[in-house]
């Protein structure tokens, strides 16, 4: 299936998936099912959908093709070269290219004198009077690729500013940014480029990101802390005219095969094999030649020559325009948006399969055990009512005075619930110490005086592997404290279960292994570019601590801050059932006494109270029925298959 109707169909998936869980959540306020927690663990689901993106990246050395093959693949609808890609650097910024629906289309730049303040891109983001906005009419293509050259822009600065800003600047024609014989040095004008355009895919969620050349890359840590890694697909562009440069293999090994082993959605794209083709040569010869350079990337790559993809991005965009078929196969490039669409959306949707179901799943356990339990309650009320079928007054007074025991007895047990609620509030409270945002303020701002301190590169080497083992000791006893909740809540689930029959199942499990492999990833491209000896030797003191703290620690405190909040919906979601079935218990137990007191005192007729028992029990047994169904639909949608999901997009 081509990528844009296979993204077209999954995101009809994904928003048939809403739909169910939204029908879901009705049902169970229409049938006084929901509490607060539940409601909100929906709201949350429903929002992680709502948001959902897809992200892919566009990496290369500059005058590799990215920008055209972005226009190719994405943009060829328009007619025209929408985003700007000709000989030499065209892509100045890092771009990407989504839709918000809440702002008009346009761009917006955020100038290249931010760098020098300690604040990163995201941030920026929460502030949009910082940026230059320029809005464009979608219906005026040569309006738009005006707007767009922007990303192109330079300016001249002095060579200490662009040192300052993060520039590697060097004299000769070997710098990438060269000094001038006046003492300047000609830089990007703009720091990061965000297009706002109403494409059909982005309108679905795709982002595209347009990254600039390897020195670019260097000098924006955010790029490879947190966008790259980020990105569901990263098409790694190299010239079919150039092979792999070195500054090819060091964008590789540094910033997309980190590690040396590719991550799933990483595809190498061999670009410019128009280059090739020679009216001297037969087909067969160029196709040798072709494959030749095919099995040299993949060698120095270390990858199977299937993940490399040759093609012409600027063929393939002409073919597109002018409806040529043959120069289109010829092109090769619907081939890479096969891969893409066969890499890209499978992963993605896998993602969200696994992050919706195993929390539906907890939440529709809780409802249905909720449920039997209900049915569970008249069952028995059904069966003392049935026994006192002719029997005489003092029967009655018996099982009255049974059931007001038993209910003593229930709340008398109570104490060890509200016993066990103060003891979860003090691991809860001791969890929170540990892995708290105020911890991890505390250790930025020591760390960072330390750093300012420093007077050897030694010190600031030894700063920020303390400001990693800190993190690390406070993911560590705040592991202890879910030990010991977990633990806590496991025996008391079992205690209810053989003191009251109140059977709660197993609590929900949580782990924080996620976040300490993102402290090793952080702490990992700390020691291969800020924490080395050529950095601490040939970068100033101010601009290692700036670089650290501006990229590095902010990524370990929104690390912490998710780690937080999965915290709080873990504690909630743990200490829930037990609350909405002690309450649910002790509603069940007024009742059935409730039933006998009104016999006893002939306000009542036996019979009538037991049709109307009979009546509630299958009321409640149609709400089991209606919601394994609601269930069951929202659980084909998360086990549906491609097919499936082609089915429902074109349906």
């Amino acid at each position: 299936m081509p990528l844009a109707n296979q993204f077209a169909a999954y995101a009809a998936w994904r928003a048939s998936l809403s739909s169910g869980i939204r029908e879901f959540q009705t049902w169970l306020a229409e049938n006084e099912l929901s509490d607060a927690q539940v409601d909100l663990r929906l709201d949350q689901l429903l929002g992680r959908l709502r948001e959902d993106r897809l992200n892919v990246a566009f990496v290369a050395e500059f005058s590799r093709g990215k920008s055209e093959l972005i226009n190719a693949i994405f943009l060829a609808g328009y007619g025209i070269r929408l985003l700007p890609s000709s000989a030499g650097r065209t892509t100045m910024c890092p771009t990407e290219l989504l839709y918000d629906a809440g702002k008009p289309p346009g761009i917006e730049l955020l100038p290249i004198q931010t760098r020098a303040a300690s604040t990163g891109i995201a941030e920026y983001k929460r502030h949009p009077e910082e940026w230059k906005s320029i809005c464009f009419d979608v219906d005026e293509p040569d309006a738009i690729q005006e707007a767009l050259r922007q990303v192109s822009e330079t300016i001249r600065v002095e060579s200490g500013e662009a040192r300052k800003l993060g520039f590697a600047v060097g004299p000769g024609d070997m710098a990438f940014y060269r000094i001038e014989g006046d003492g300047q040095v000609d830089i990007p004008r703009w720091r990061h480029a965000i297009i706002n355009f109403p494409h059909p895919l982005l309108k679905q969620g795709l982002t595209i990101l347009d990254t600039p050349g390897l020195n670019a890359i260097g000098a924006e840590p955010e790029l490879t802390l947190s966008l790259l890694p980020n990105a569901h697909a990263v098409l790694f562009i190299l010239g079919a005219d150039t092979g792999v440069t070195q500054s090819d293999m060091a964008i590789w090994r540094d910033y997309i095969c980190v590690g040396g082993v590719p991550q799933r959605g990483r595809l190498a794209v061999l670009n410019k094999i128009d280059g090739q083709w020679d009216e001297l040569k037969t087909s067969g010869e160029i196709d040798a030649e072709i494959q030749r350079q095919v099995d040299n990337c993949a060698h120095l790559l270390n990858l199977p020559t299937s993940q490399i993809y040759p093609i012409s991005a600027q063929k393939g965009l002409v073919a597109k325009i002018t409806g040529d078929a043959a120069l289109l196969e010829r092109s090769r490039l619907e081939r890479l948006e096969m891969a893409l669409s066969g890499e890209l959306i499978p992963a993605k949707r896998e993602i969200i399969c696994d992050n919706t179901e195993s929390e539906f799943d907890d939440i529709s356990r809780g409802v249905h055990g909720l449920l039997e339990a209900r049915l569970g309650g008249l069952a028995e009320q059904l069966a003392e009512l049935t026994e006192l079928r002719g029997k005489n007054k003092g029967v009655v007074e018996y099982m009255m005075a049974k059931i007001r025991a038993e209910k003593d007895e229930f709340e008398a047990g109570l104490q060890h619930y509200y016993a066990v609620r103060s003891v979860f509030s003090t691991l809860s409270n001791r969890l929170f110490s540990h892995l708290g945002l105020d911890a991890i303020r505390q250790l930025t701002r020591k760390t960072r005086a330390i750093m300012l301190e420093a007077v050897f590169s030694k010190s600031l080497s030894d700063a920020m592997k303390y400001f990693f083992s800190r993190t690390r000791e406070s993911l560590t006893e705040s592991n202890h404290e879910i030990g010991e909740i977990l633990a806590m809540m496991n025996a008391v689930y079992k205690r209810f279960a053989v003191e009251h029959g109140i059977n709660l199942g197993a609590p929900t499990v949580f782990s924080l292994l996620r976040y300490e492999k993102e402290i090793n990833r952080l702490q990992q491209w700390c020691d291969d570019h800020l924490n080395t000896m050529v950095s601490l030797m040939t970068h100033d003191k101010q601009n290692i601590t700036q670089k650290f703290f501006e990229e590095v620690a902010l990524q370990v405190r929104r690390a912490f801050e998710d780690a937080n909040r999965d915290a709080d919906i873990w504690l909630r979601a743990i200490m829930a059932p037990m609350e909405t079935r002690v309450r649910e218990h002790q509603i069940q137990l007024k009742r059935r006494l409730e039933s006998i007191r009104r016999i006893h005192q002939a306000t009542d007729t036996l019979e009538d109270r037991i049709a109307e028992l009979v009546s509630a029990e299958q009321e409640v047994q149609g709400q089991i029925e209606a919601f394994e169904a609601v269930v069951e639909r929202v659980n084909t949608l998360l086990l549906a298959t491609d097919a499936d999901t082609e089915h429902l997009q074109v349906a």
